[in-house]
């Protein structure tokens, strides 16, 4: 069962790196944004989608000039911010992206892109990121599927968009 969900992650990441590779780069540069300037990067996450906030914040290789998005009064327009849900209908997230779009304030969403007539994160972004994380990835003995692993697809993302906007404010400096 590991080697198949190690074939699956790696398939993953894959599929993430070869349709997401622009819309990686674009959430790096509209992050890059709050950093070169006087803004700050917000971070937010839903669930287990908290895993990619700790490793945002207290990470080996924490992201600059980084904070927990708790309080939207404390945003600023040149602030950024960058949310992580597993679902890209999660009311809670598309609760928070419509507030941070009535305040002018630009942001980056990553979550698994669901087909659903309701309100979707995509449509509210002005970059989002699909995980492509929709169900468990192995069938189990008894016909389960398991493995859902949208936190490492979380984690991927986040450190693609890291080492992109490190690469751009290396340029500043």
């Amino acid at each position: 069962m590991q080697k198949m969900f190690t074939t699956q992650l790696s398939g993953l990441f894959n599929r993430i790196m070869d349709k997401e590779a622009y819309s990686i780069e674009d959430g790096a540069r509209l992050l890059a944004q709050a950093s070169a300037g006087e803004g700050d990067i917000y971070i937010k996450g839903f669930k287990e989608m908290e895993g990619v906030v700790i490793e945002a914040i207290h990470g080996q290789e924490a992201l600059q000039n980084v904070q927990v998005l708790k309080d939207l009064t404390e945003l600023k327009p040149i602030d950024r911010v960058i949310l992580f849900t597993r679902f890209s209908d999660d009311h809670e997230a598309i609760e928070l992206a419509e507030q941070l779009r009535e305040k002018g304030i630009s942001f980056v969403a990553a979550s698994g892109v669901r087909k659903s007539d309701d309100k979707q994160l995509p449509d509210l972004a002005d970059v989002h990121i699909n995980t492509y994380v929709l169900k468990p990835l192995i069938p189990n003995e008894d016909g389960e599927r398991v493995g859902f692993p949208a936190l490492i697809a979380g984690l991927y993302i986040y450190t693609s968009v890291k080492f992109i906007l490190d690469e751009i404010l290396s340029e500043y400096e």
